[in-house]
């Protein structure tokens, strides 16, 4: 499996650890993909900044190199506040692109979790809906990526 990372610009300079060491482990966005199966990065890049210029163009480039799967980074769930354009992103790659889209990378930390599960917006049913899958992640994992 080809895949490409956006990442929110706030978090530009990261090393991208979290999510290397998540598609090692087969943890949070990437626990879908089947251990055996090799999962190769093809592009990685930050959305540009608001509203998400790189948005327009970054996914194209990815194809370019065999993705076959865009995840928008953790970092855009988790950040404070959440992206704004997630949702509008996922749905304008995959109209444009044709690309799934998945959303998050690794899993959340529960030092993030901590924090966010006293925040209204976090418990409401689209913000479920939307990182549902990383949100559900075993304390030990979340503990485990602080």
């Amino acid at each position: 499996m080809k895949i490409g990372i956006i990442t929110c610009h706030r978090y530009q300079g990261c090393g991208g650890g979290k999510c290397f060491r998540s598609i090692r482990e087969r943890k949070g966005g990437f626990a879908r993909y089947p251990a055996g199966e090799p999962v190769e990065v093809v592009g990685y890049s930050s959305c540009g900044g608001c509203p998400g210029g790189n948005v327009e163009y970054v996914p194209e480039e990815m194809m370019k190199n065999g993705a076959q799967a865009i995840h928008l980074a953790t970092g855009m769930v988790v950040g404070y506040p959440p992206c704004p354009n997630i949702r509008p992103f996922k749905a304008f790659i995959e109209e444009r692109y044709g690309l799934p889209v998945v959303i998050g990378t690794h899993p959340i930390p529960q030092k993030y979790m901590d924090v966010h599960r006293r925040l209204p917006f976090w418990n409401d049913a689209a913000m479920k809906e939307l990182a549902g899958p990383l949100m559900n992640e075993a304390d030990d994992i979340q503990k485990d990526y602080n």
